[in-house]
């Protein structure tokens, strides 16, 4: 009899097992995914822009990596995207932005379904041809077995001087005829991530 039970119990913890979801790789879904980062002018006007264009993976390894596509700029303006993919982004010469860090993988598959975690990471940005490494706190979601939130837990801040941007918004500050363009931009993110095989 208890050989019998132990062998019912064995098949129970299999067939719980093999319904669980292992991913080795989570992939960006870019239908729930947004980035929005704040231009401000005039010293005190604030406008939310973002990209629409994301992809990117979480590996099994725990490399985390999103490209953003600079073309896919929207600031509600049409000659203004126009002049931030031309004079800002110059998006012939850098048509993306990748932002990559290391999460750790244990992690992620320790947690339950609708459990939350606040992870510090490094992350290097890669934007118009320079790097720089910036800490992040992200906020991660397991929405389910095969679905992950991964979001900023608070703006970060990025200085386009580091970028060499700078010139790009003197331009647009000139071209738009403005006294000032902040060089100061705050950006935060949601991005979520199923699960593949």
């Amino acid at each position: 009899m208890m050989k019998t039970r132990n062998i019912g119990l064995i098949s129970v913890l299999m067939l719980l097992g093999s319904t669980m979801v292992h991913a080795d790789t989570w992939t960006l879904n870019p239908e729930q995914s947004k980035l929005n980062f704040i231009s401000i002018k005039k010293v005190n006007i604030a406008e939310v822009h973002s990209f629409h264009k994301l992809s990117g993976q979480l590996s099994d390894d725990g490399t985390f990596k999103v490209s953003i596509d600079l073309s896919s700029v929207d600031t509600g303006v049409d000659i203004r995207d126009s002049r931030m993919k031309e004079f800002l982004f110059n998006v012939v010469e850098f048509p993306k932005a990748v932002l990559s860090s290391k999460i750790d993988s244990k992690v992620i598959n320790s947690m339950n379904s609708g459990e939350t975690k606040i992870l510090s990471v490094e992350a290097e940005l890669d934007l118009h041809g320079l790097s720089k490494t910036l800490p992040i706190d992200v906020m991660v979601t397991k929405v389910s077995a095969d679905e992950l939130l991964v979001s900023s837990s608070h703006p970060i801040i990025l200085n386009v001087g580091d970028f060499k941007l700078d010139a790009g918004v003197d331009k647009l500050k000139e071209l738009a005829g403005l006294s000032d363009i902040s060089h100061a931009v705050p950006v935060s993110f949601y991005i979520t991530l199923n699960a593949t095989k």
